[in-house]
């Protein structure tokens, strides 16, 4: 088991970025709150922050990076396009508005939010992310909500390929075997989001049980599981006590046969709060 530190990084496929391991979600934190959340997560040591146009505080995302006064180059800027659509400037003016409503000159990673309205919204929409990597307005581009489907589908036109990420749902009650799988088999960085399940499994008695033999959150418990499997986690709070203890992670890991008890959670689509993507 590899020793995880707050600083490691995840090179991307056929490029040279690198993406933080731990990142910050910020979905439903209202703007005034979302800037404090992210300066918070920022003083804890995250450099990770992802946002979305569905979001509606990538500004306030920007406005937290500038006010922080670390250097840009050290945090790593997720959004999402949340609308997919068969019009070519209609799509890199979408998301060229993304890029400056951050502000801050460029963005690391532009994900489409999901597969949406069909194969042509899809190449369209992909190709407005390809030109904003060639104008160097993003530095990676990926997808989220992707079943295999989809990205098998984007052989036929896509110039970057494979995607550099792929942002789904993973948690014990939803673990996404097939996807996961064939993620890793062509090296497409895998993303958590809800790796908390939205707190609704706190008091699972299973999680409860690990929890007090590690000494740590349900929170915790989750974040590790995460970065275990290899996924990178994308855990949200805006409370500040709760973003300095998800960020407090690395000081311990779960044994294998625990890790073996939290794998036998999975319920496969059932377990989603949010979705399961689609495969086939």
């Amino acid at each position: 088991m590899p020793k995880f530190t707050l600083t490691d990084l995840v090179a991307l496929p056929n490029t040279l970025v690198k993406m933080p391991r731990l990142g910050f979600g910020v979905y439903q934190s209202p703007p005034e709150t979302c800037i404090q959340s992210v300066l918070t997560a920022l003083k804890a040591g995250y450099r990770h922050i992802d946002t979305a146009q569905y979001y509606t505080n990538e500004r306030e995302v920007g406005e937290a990076v500038r006010r922080s006064g670390i250097p840009r180059e050290e945090i790593f800027v997720t959004t999402k396009i949340i609308r997919t659509t068969e019009n070519p400037d209609r799509a890199y003016e979408t998301a060229v508005k993304s890029v400056e409503k951050i502000g801050l000159g460029y963005v690391d990673l532009f994900l489409i939010h999901t597969p949406g309205r069909g194969k042509g919204a899809r190449k369209v929409t992909w190709g407005a992310l390809e030109r904003l990597v060639e104008e160097g307005k993003a530095r990676s581009i990926g997808v989220s909500n992707y079943g295999i489907g989809h990205i098998e589908e984007m052989k036929g036109y896509a110039k970057i390929w494979p995607p550099h990420v792929n942002q789904i749902e993973l948690h014990p009650w939803c673990q996404q075997r097939e996807i996961t799988t064939y993620c890793r088999t062509n090296n497409i960085a895998i993303q958590a989001y809800c790796p908390l399940v939205r707190n609704y499994k706190a008091k699972d008695p299973t999680l409860l049980a690990l929890a007090d033999k590690y000494e740590r959150t349900t929170a915790q418990i989750l974040i590790r599981y995460c970065l275990q499997k290899e996924w990178v986690p994308l855990p949200k709070s805006d409370n500040e006590g709760r973003i300095y203890e998800n960020a407090n992670i690395f000081g311990f890991e779960i044994e294998d046969g625990d890790m073996g008890v939290l794998d036998g959670l999975d319920q496969g689509a059932r377990g989603a709060v949010v979705m399961a993507v689609i495969n086939r």
